[in-house]
C-alpha cells in the first residue's frame, strides 16, 4: 500500500454500490457532503489555496445543491460515485490547483465585454 501524507491512498477508495431506497441515497449524499466539509482545512493546506474557508464551504454546498432535486436512484448513484472520485482525487493531490480553482472561475472572472468598443479594447472583435 502506497502512503501519501497521513493516509494510505486506498483509504479514500470506496466500492460502488447502488442505493436500495431514496432514503439510503440521501444518507450517502449527506455523509459525502459532511466528509467534504470536514476536509476543507486539509484541502486548503494540501493545495495551498489562498481563499476564505467560508468561500470553499459555500462552493461545496452549491455543488451539492445543484443536484438536490434528482429523483432517479440510478442518477443519484452515479452522482455519488463521481463525488467520491472527486473527493479521492482532491485528497490524494491527484488534482492540480488549477483544477480546483476552475470551480471558482465564474466568481473571480471579470465581466465579459458586451459592447463593440469594450470587445475591441479587450482585443476581441
Amino acid at each position: 500500500m502506497i502512503q501519501h501524507g497521513v493516509f494510505a491512498v486506498s483509504n479514500f477508495a470506496v466500492t460502488t454500490a447502488s442505493a436500495t431506497s431514496a432514503n439510503e441515497a440521501r444518507a450517502r449524499a449527506l455523509a459525502l457532503y459532511r466528509q467534504f466539509q470536514k476536509s476543507v482545512p486539509e484541502m486548503m493546506k494540501l493545495h495551498e489555496i489562498n481563499m476564505p474557508t467560508s468561500a470553499i464551504r459555500a462552493k461545496i454546498r452549491e455543488e451539492f445543491e445543484r443536484h438536490r432535486n434528482v429523483e432517479k436512484l440510478e442518477v443519484r448513484d452515479i452522482l455519488y460515485a463521481k463525488g467520491q472520485m472527486e473527493y479521492q482525487e482532491v485528497m490524494n493531490v491527484w488534482k492540480q490547483n488549477n483544477h480546483i480553482m476552475n470551480y471558482f472561475a465564474k466568481e473571480e472572472a471579470p465581466p465579459k465585454p458586451t459592447t463593440f468598443l469594450d470587445k475591441f479594447y479587450e482585443g476581441r472583435s
